[in-house]
């Protein structure tokens, strides 16, 4: 009881500390006069680690040293030789070791203040030896961009906070790459764009999210109140080399097919010559995520946030599947989604999946 109150921490923070076994203690919060956030306890085991240099750890480990609970002095605390050599007692072997047996130039220790705990050495034969692994010779180091951060908070914060569940399906895609042959070129007379699958897989999905109220929704931060959207935004994620963007075209309910093809290039064209506005990043009630294009059987994607789902949408393969008692030969593809199973149940998933199945196999009421 003591604890919860010095520590000034959010409830969302307490309860994904108590799922990951974190002590609130060792957490450094961001928040307003240090609160803990959830998210810096999701990011906890990834900046809370023990740095020490290959060297350092040799001779911690061949005299039996104990280096838990040391501060080191290099860069962001990294324990170096004359850290562990600071530990040692013994003035004979701190003089050995201080020497070039380690192929280090030979100079004293400097005097460290941050080091102040103090070892007692058990002789070298009573210590387990352990084989150091040699930094590799051609690696290159860079620190991560704005981009790669903030996309490894949101997914770190996604994954830790969010108990999902997948469901994988197969889909005949002989009667949607019909429909889409026979759509080519009116498509492009009337708009001057190529219509994809994707663009008729987001056609379907948007139709079928308007009947599944629970897959195109919303739970608060605080997991306490469930939002309904009567709309559907749609967002699709764009990979590119510096990191993933997830433009989102609004109010996509609303547009014919013809509509949707011209906004879907229109946000990913501007996403990839990094001309997409703040708001077209925002207010994603549901994201599809295709990886076909690449060759991709199959995957599953991490929600992205504050959505309940997402739909992995894998490639196209001729595969032998048996129609009417013979094999015969279709072009099958995997779509996977993923749910927030805090607001969604397998049921629910399982009807969303079976009517967009249906829509996707059967095309032509699309157009209806």
């Amino acid at each position: 009881m003591e604890e919860r109150q010095l520590i000034r921490a959010t409830p969302a923070a307490r309860r994904l500390a108590r799922r990951m076994n974190v002590n609130l203690q060792n957490v450094t919060g961001t928040g307003y006069k240090g609160r803990i956030h959830k998210e810096d306890v999701a990011g906890w085991n990834f900046v809370e680690k023990v740095h020490i240099s290959p060297l350092a750890q040799r001779i911690a480990d061949e005299h039996n040293i104990d280096l838990s609970g040391i501060k080191g002095s290099g860069h962001n605390e990294k324990i170096m030789k004359d850290d562990v050599l600071l530990l040692i007692s013994d003035p004979v072997l701190k003089a050995r070791l201080t020497r070039d047996d380690f192929a280090e130039a030979t100079a004293p220790p400097k005097p460290l203040s941050k080091v102040t705990k103090q070892i007692q050495v058990k002789p070298a034969s009573a210590a387990p030896k352990k084989e150091i692994a040699l930094a590799e010779p051609d690696t290159e180091t860079i620190p991560m961009s704005m981009m790669r951060k903030i996309i490894a908070k949101r997914m770190s914060e996604s994954y830790f906070s969010i108990p999902s569940f997948i469901q994988t399906w197969e889909i005949d895609m002989t009667e949607l790459l019909a429909l889409r042959k026979k759509l080519m070129d009116p498509i492009m007379v009337k708009t001057e764009k190529k219509l994809t699958v994707t663009d008729l897989i987001s056609f379907a999905v948007i139709k079928t999210l308007m009947k599944h109220k629970y897959i195109n929704a919303k739970l608060n931060p605080e997991a306490t109140e469930i939002t309904f959207h009567n709309y559907v935004n749609l967002a699709i994620a764009v990979g590119m080399d510096e990191g993933l963007l997830v433009p989102v075209v609004k109010n996509a309910d609303k547009m014919s097919l013809s509509e949707l093809v011209v906004a879907l290039k229109d946000v990913t064209e501007r996403t990839l010559n990094k001309k997409l506005l703040p708001d077209e990043q925002v207010g994603s009630t549901f994201t599809i995520s295709n990886l076909g294009m690449y060759g991709v059987e199959s995957f599953t994607a991490i929600i992205n946030q504050p959505n309940a789902a997402i739909l992995s949408v894998s490639s196209t393969k001729n595969t032998p599947v048996a129609k009417d008692g013979e094999v015969v030969i279709r072009p099958i593809m995997k779509i996977s989604l993923t749910s927030d199973h805090r607001i969604i149940d397998g049921l629910a998933a399982a009807k969303f999946m079976t009517d967009l199945k249906q829509l996707l196999e059967n095309p032509l009421s699309l157009l209806i």
